[in-house]
C-alpha cells in the first residue's frame, strides 16, 4: 500500500510537473515580447519627443521690417511663428537666452542692455550706458557679461542678471564678444581666444585658435562643450570682382569652424555668410546668408533656409538657439 500510494503520488507529480514547464516558457517568452514592446515604444516615444522639442523651440535673430530699425524677432526651425519681441525708436540687437531658455538678454544701441521674456514681455533695463554690447549669460544664469568702450579699449564687465553690482574686470584684455560655457568664460582678443576668471579677469590660458582679429573679434561663438569655434574671417578675393569700381576687387568674408586644441587651421564652412551660433546639441549652426536664416548640419554639410516673409534677417550679430 505504502509503495502502490508513493507510486500513485510520484505519478500525480510527474503528470502535473510536465504542463507546468511548458507554460513557463510560454510566459517568459510572451514576457520578453511585452517587454520588447515597451523599449520600442519607448525608444520612439523619445525620439518623437525630441524631435517635437527640436521644432518646439525658437530662434532668435535681429532684422528690419522695411525701413525701421534693427529689431530682435523670433521663428521656430520649421518657419512658423515669426514674431517682433522688441520695438522704439533704439536698434536692438545681440540677443541671447538664459540657460533656462526663459529670459532674453540683449542691446538696445543708446540706451543699454535689457532682457525681457520669451514673448517680449516683462522688459527690464539693467544697464543706462549706450554703448554697452554683445551680453552673454553664466552657465547657472546668475549673471551676465558684456562689453563697454573704455580708455583701455572694449572692456569686459559682469554684473548679476537683475543688473546688480555691475563692475570691469580690469584684468582682463580688450575683449570682443565673450561666451560663458561650462568651461569658463571665453573672450577674443587680439586673434585668439583667453579664457579668463570671471571674477577677476585674469588669464587663465590662451586658447591658440587661429582668429581673425579683425573681422573675426564680434563674431565668435563656441558649440556647448566647447570643442568648436565659428567666426566670420576675410576670404580669398574674386579677382574677377570689380564690383567695388576703379578696378579693385572688393573685399569679401566667409564663416570659418575651428577645432579648439587640434592645431589645424580654420575650415572655410561657406562665403558671404554673418555669424552664426551652435544649436544646443552641437550640431548644427544657424546663421544668415542671402537675407535668409541658415541652418547647417556640421557633419553632412547640408542645409536647410528659412523664411521670413517680409523681415530682412540681418548679420550684425548671429542668430541664436533657445536651449530647451
Amino acid at each position: 500500500m505504502v509503495d502502490g500510494s508513493q507510486g500513485h503520488r510520484t505519478g500525480v507529480t510527474r503528470q502535473v510537473a510536465r504542463p507546468r514547464g511548458r507554460p513557463r516558457l510560454r510566459l517568459l517568452s510572451v514576457s520578453l515580447l511585452v517587454v520588447g514592446l515597451a523599449v520600442t515604444t519607448v525608444a520612439a516615444a523619445s525620439a518623437q519627443s525630441q524631435r517635437a522639442s527640436a521644432q518646439g523651440q525658437w530662434i532668435l535673430f535681429t532684422g528690419r521690417s522695411g525701413y525701421g530699425n534693427e529689431q530682435i524677432y523670433r521663428i521656430k526651425p520649421s518657419g512658423a511663428g515669426l514674431k517682433q519681441l522688441t520695438r522704439g525708436a533704439y536698434p536692438a540687437n545681440a540677443p541671447a537666452f538664459s540657460p533656462d531658455g526663459k529670459r532674453i538678454v540683449f542691446a538696445e544701441l543708446g540706451a543699454g542692455i535689457f532682457s525681457m521674456n520669451v514673448d517680449g514681455k516683462n522688459v527690464r533695463r539693467l544697464t543706462t550706458n549706450g554703448r554697452d554690447r554683445l551680453p552673454t549669460w553664466s552657465p547657472d544664469g546668475k549673471q551676465i557679461a558684456f562689453v563697454r568702450p573704455t580708455a583701455a579699449g572694449w572692456s569686459l564687465y559682469v554684473m548679476s542678471a537683475t543688473g546688480a553690482g555691475e563692475r570691469r574686470l580690469r584684468q582682463a584684455p580688450s575683449a570682443g564678444r565673450p561666451t560663458w560655457i561650462a568651461k569658463g568664460l571665453l573672450i577674443p582678443s587680439d586673434g585668439d581666444v583667453a579664457r579668463i576668471n570671471p571674477r577677476t579677469g585674469r588669464i587663465f590660458q590662451w586658447l591658440g585658435v587661429q582668429l581673425d582679429a579683425l573681422a573675426g573679434t564680434d563674431s565668435t561663438s563656441f558649440s556647448p562643450d566647447g570643442s568648436t569655434l565659428s567666426f566670420v574671417g576675410a576670404a580669398k578675393l574674386d579677382l574677377g570682382d570689380k564690383e567695388c569700381g576703379e578696378g579693385v576687387p572688393c573685399p569679401r568674408f566667409g564663416l570659418y569652424v575651428e577645432q579648439v586644441g587640434k592645431g589645424k587651421p580654420p575650415r572655410l564652412l561657406t562665403r558671404n555668410a554673418g555669424a552664426a551660433s551652435f544649436s544646443p546639441d552641437g550640431k548644427r549652426l544657424v546663421f544668415v546668408a542671402q537675407n535668409r536664416i541658415v541652418l547647417w548640419v556640421l557633419q553632412s554639410g547640408t542645409s536647410t533656409m528659412i523664411r521670413t516673409g517680409k523681415v530682412t534677417p540681418t548679420v550684425g550679430t548671429p542668430p541664436v538657439w533657445q536651449p530647451r
